[in-house]
């Protein structure tokens, strides 16, 4: 990896529009960079940016790139949480929380470019920013949600598992749960291949514990689907 400290107009431009710093007055956009002690790195293609397990030191923005999460499970599989596409800040959540260790890892799928802020330089800005703290907070918590769903999914082993725990988790009614993903979609974000989770998703129908109708999905025996999860 390259470090430099040097962006682009466009980059700065980027930096601006992403939801951490947006809706700042333009005195606030003008001395945000001067504020931060920052790098700015080039990054290749299977390069390992952050390891599972290594404390969170900096504020994060994929400027430009695509990286993969992945985490390594309970029973040590290498498991794919998602991609990062730029530009976005990201792991915002572990900056200041009480842990501060990075849940994943982050390596590069394409090449890109990454910008790192210390965090202290970070907590100054966040903390003498009131627009900015609402925009931390909000993402924060955001981010939390996101990651603490997806992580427990991906705890369960079996696909029957992974499923009820999602379908309980978009659930609209006692018994209605309505799946914000399709099929493709949805066995990517389980990590499973989408015939498996077609099949399971047969079996569970066959077996009265559910009906589906588009994304829509009847709970037909909670008492039975919770044995699962």
């Amino acid at each position: 990896m390259e470090h430099n400290n040097y962006l682009t107009d466009q980059q700065i431009n980027i930096i601006h529009k992403i939801p951490l710093f947006r809706g700042l007055n333009e005195d606030a956009k003008r001395t945000l960079l001067d504020k931060l002690d920052y790098t700015v790195t080039e990054m290749s293609k299977g390069e390992i940016i952050i390891r599972q397990n290594t404390p969170c030191l900096h504020m994060y923005i994929l400027l430009k790139g695509n990286l993969e999460v992945n985490i390594i499970d309970v029973s040590g599989n290498n498991v794919k949480v998602e991609n990062l596409i730029g530009p976005r800040a990201f792991a915002t959540p572990h900056l200041f929380d009480g842990n501060s260790i990075f849940p994943a890892t982050f390596t590069v799928v394409e090449d890109g470019i990454l910008f790192k802020a210390t965090k202290e330089s970070a907590f100054k800005l966040i903390s003498s920013e009131p627009e900015l703290l609402k925009n931390f907070l909000r993402l924060t918590g955001n981010c939390n949600a996101c990651t603490v769903s997806r992580l427990r999914i991906l705890s369960y082993k079996s696909i029957r598992s992974r499923f009820i725990y999602y379908l309980f988790e978009h659930k609209q009614s006692d018994t209605l749960s309505v799946m914000e993903h399709n099929q493709t979609q949805l066995a990517e974000y389980l990590s499973v291949t989408r015939p498996a989770l077609a099949n399971e998703i047969k079996r569970m129908a066959d077996e009265g514990l559910l009906k589906v109708d588009g994304r829509n999905v009847e709970l037909l025996s909670i008492s039975s689907l919770l044995k699962y999860v």
